[in-house]
């Protein structure tokens, strides 16, 4: 599929798009395939181990940048019904093994980034940064883990400062995050203090919510540690697309709560 593809290219043109993807190359590696550039790309296939996803998705993005260059190829009407053939054997391929291209992209087929439940809400508050986050999020959580993992965060930070905003409270520009969800919880009478104990299930709800800054502090972390906004050393890993959905989908759900707690109660 790929590796014959790349027969009809050049040398050159398989080393930049491997490295464009960071796979390594092991030039030891003899493998029992005729030809130079069938033995170049699995010299690279040989460093990949197919077991991991943070592999597969760098395979997934040699495999975009090919179908890229196909759908510009066959711009030109001579190449067109080569390039269209040529694609449609990858995309099948790559379908088969449970992956759909859209948008530039291969994504796992019934993969959710768990954002669902905020698809329509935030259109109840002008806030399109609200929207852009979300967009963000759902464009990186395969292609991008450390992209969707910052934009988590950000997504909770834009929440609270709209709620907030409504609230006729300015947040100060050197509140961190935790600091931020505080305030909020505060503004909608969500901190553990204002629950009744003699309401039904006080201690739980109190739990749950005292739980809400855990959740806060976890994202802190890692987006410090693994998220977009900080340069860090070039040996670090980076995390995988499950990681992401975590921080997402914990992300989504603790603004789902602040926000509908926010309209229902200025409704």
């Amino acid at each position: 599929m790929i590796r014959e593809y790349f027969v009809g290219t050049s040398l050159r043109e398989i080393e930049m798009a491997f490295d464009a993807a960071e796979i390594f190359v092991d030039l030891a590696h003899q493998p029992s395939v005729g030809g130079q550039r069938r033995t170049l790309v699995e010299q690279y296939y040989h460093t990949l181990d197919w077991t991991r996803a943070s592999d597969a998705r760098k395979f997934l993005k040699v495999a975009e940048s090919v179908v890229a260059d196909l759908d510009a190829s066959g711009q030109v009407s001579a190449n067109a019904e080569y390039a269209a053939a040529e694609r449609a054997k990858i995309t099948s391929a790559l379908s088969s093994d449970g992956y759909r291209y859209e948008d530039g992209q291969f994504i796992a087929t019934g993969s959710t980034s768990h954002l669902a439940s905020i698809t329509v809400s935030p259109e109840r508050i002008d806030a399109p940064e609200l929207h852009r986050q979300l967009e963000r999020i759902r464009g990186a959580i395969e292609s991008d883990p450390a992209l969707a993992l910052g934009t988590a965060k950000e997504l909770v930070e834009t929440a609270c400062k709209t709620i907030l905003e409504e609230h006729g409270v300015t947040a100060d520009d050197d509140w961190d995050i935790g600091r931020l969800v505080k305030e909020t919880r505060g503004a909608l009478k969500l901190l553990p203090s204002d629950i009744p104990d003699g309401a039904k299930g006080a201690d739980s709800i109190k739990r749950l919510l005292s739980n809400l800054g855990a959740v806060v502090q976890g994202l802190g972390e890692l987006r410090n540690l693994y998220g977009t906004g900080h340069g860090r050393s070039g040996r670090r890993r980076g995390i995988e697309p499950r990681h992401a959905r975590l921080a997402a989908g914990a992300a989504t759900a603790l603004i789902t709560f602040l926000l509908e707690t926010h309209w229902e109660r200025t409704d």
